[in-house]
């Protein structure tokens, strides 16, 4: 029998409640309102987002933090694709722009300590962490440039792209992810989130048991890998936990070998999800699958 009644699953399915989206709204907000009122940043062409779980619909925990995206759109970076030039896209007699990511980045920070007060905000490597209060969760304030993918057709993908304080790239496509995942949603009777928010749920409770989950499982590489999973696995099961337990077995037999999961992207489908340089790999993947089959007593 397995370890988790259905009612016990169907309530793990469930969005974060009123009073936890009212905190949630509120950070936004005032990440906005810094932005805004801010006299270097408000005269800049600037996009301001949700990204991650919040955005997507598919966060679970009141103390996992949101993330906001500021994005900045006076400049842009772009990658060329499939042999094409710089005078292919019509961007070869464009300057560069005086205002850098750097600049950009401490102009964010500045403008949220003015907001916050300097005690409430942290810089990190990847992002900005406004700190939480009785009034709003953690949230981590992303600046980002616009990234712009070209091929011949001169169309370009639209992204975004940052620099860690601590040297790299980062690049993502968190409006791409959202649609896809929108999209998903509805092929499959708005299952798709319902059962990434219950694999996440599994994995806090996993580690709240003291079961020992690889760092390398985050929660976006959950919901990932649950998009991954055919829609027929959502929609031909009647209950939570046929749901569940087919979605192990598939993402288990799918990452036994490299060859049946190396097309795999993220939501987005911009990004291949195991790549080098990644968090986790296709053998992380395939042996959490087992703890939480053998977890759930399935």
């Amino acid at each position: 029998m397995p370890k988790f009644s259905e009612t016990t699953l169907d309530n793990w399915r469930k969005p974060p409640s009123d009073t936890e989206e009212s905190k949630l709204s509120n950070a936004e907000r005032m990440v906005r309102e810094a932005i805004t009122e801010d006299d270097v940043l408000s005269s800049k062409s600037i996009r301001i987002f949700g990204q991650g779980s919040y955005a997507n619909d598919t966060n679970v925990k009141l103390n996992s933090d949101i993330d906001i995206n500021v994005q900045y759109n006076g400049g842009f970076f772009f990658e060329l694709l499939n042999d094409t030039r710089e005078e292919d896209a019509g961007i070869d007699k464009l300057s560069s722009s005086s205002y850098s990511y750097d600049d950009f980045k401490d102009d964010v920070e500045k403008a949220l300590i003015d907001k916050f007060g300097i005690n409430s905000v942290v810089r990190k490597n990847k992002c900005i962490t406004v700190l939480a209060n009785s009034y709003r969760v953690e949230t981590d304030v992303v600046p980002t440039w616009e990234l712009r993918r070209y091929n011949k057709s001169k169309i370009p993908v639209k992204g975004a792209r940052f620099f860690p304080d601590e040297g790299g790239v980062v690049t993502n496509y968190p409006e791409q992810h959202i649609q896809n995942g929108k999209d998903k949603n509805a092929r499959t009777q708005k299952r798709f989130k319902r059962l990434t928010r219950i694999h996440r749920k599994l994995r806090y409770k996993m580690i709240d048991d003291g079961i020992g989950v690889t760092d390398g499982i985050t929660s976006f590489l959950l919901e990932c890998l649950v998009w991954n999973v055919p829609d027929s696995v959502f929609n031909n099961n009647d209950t939570w936990t046929d749901r569940l337990k087919e979605s192990i077995r598939y993402i288990y037999q799918k990452t036994k070998e490299e060859k049946d999961c190396k097309e795999w992207g993220e939501v987005s489908e911009l990004l291949y999800l195991f790549h080098e340089g990644r968090k986790w790999s296709r053998k992380d993947v395939n042996d959490y699958m087992v703890q939480a089959w053998n977890y759930l007593e399935f």
